[in-house]
């Protein structure tokens, strides 16, 4: 029986651990182990130490790491917005994927942005190419928005593309607040 799946905000000094993280989910080679990799669509570097310092440190914003028998297996950014809870950087390691871990990871940002933050909607960007995520994502209840966000082209740090026709999808789902 796999150990359970246990959470806990990452501080400072995880920043070396989140970013191998996401970087292995996301870009290179050892990315396409999984099902998430964007390594067909981008190269480069899917974020840094300096961007997870941020988040980390931000008033607003936090990154949550999921555990398997101590072991980092996952992440999501939070960011609490005006008046939704920004999910981003679902990450799970790429010899894990499709074992459940995403669907849990997605369920706890979804719970800290429900239950602590106090939100009733979430909202999240994909790139719109990415068909089978953005599956993924509706069958776990969100909608595309229908609203589109330019891909931020020059920019090294949204990595760099293979395409022209890049763009995000924006989207959305709506919770009930518990008593």
């Amino acid at each position: 029986m796999k150990s359970p799946i246990t959470f806990r905000d990452a501080t400072l000094a995880d920043i070396d651990a989140v970013v191998a993280l996401i970087e292995s989910a996301y870009r290179g080679e050892v990315s396409r182990a999984g099902w998430t990799t964007e390594a067909d669509i981008l190269d480069g570097q899917r974020t840094d130490i300096a961007e997870m310092s941020q988040i980390i440190s931000g008033i607003r914003s936090r990154v949550r790491l999921a555990f398997q028998s101590e072991r980092l297996v996952g992440c999501v950014r939070i960011e609490q917005e005006e008046n939704a809870g920004y999910i981003g950087m679902v990450s799970v390691s790429p010899t894990m994927q499709s074992a459940g871990i995403g669907r849990q990871v997605l369920a706890e940002a979804e719970r800290v942005i429900r239950d602590e933050l106090r939100l009733t909607r979430a909202r999240m960007t994909v790139i719109g190419q990415r068909d089978t995520l953005i599956a993924w994502y509706e069958r776990r209840g969100y909608s595309v928005s229908g609203k589109r966000q330019p891909f931020p082209y020059g920019q090294p740090r949204a990595g760099l593309p293979k395409r022209a026709d890049l763009y995000f999808e924006v989207l959305e789902k709506s919770f009930e607040l518990p008593l």
